[in-house]
């Protein structure tokens, strides 16, 4: 996230209140990937030694 200020200078309250909701997201962020459960992980590939080398053209494998 980018906070570019294009015009004008920041009051030290507008500064301090910047901060603060700044600060507020990162922790809120944070919190929530905290909280996201670790999944197991799913192998998405087939090992090719392990598949026949021949199904049938009317095999319902066949369209995997």
């Amino acid at each position: 996230m980018n906070i570019t200020i294009t015009r004008g200078t920041l009051t030290d309250e507008e500064l301090a209140a910047l901060t603060v909701v700044l600060l507020a997201r990162a922790a809120a962020q944070q919190t929530a990937a905290a909280a996201a459960v670790p999944l197991e992980p799913i192998a998405r590939w087939q090992r090719l030694e392990r598949r026949p080398a021949y199904y049938s053209p009317v095999s319902w494998q066949q369209a995997a």
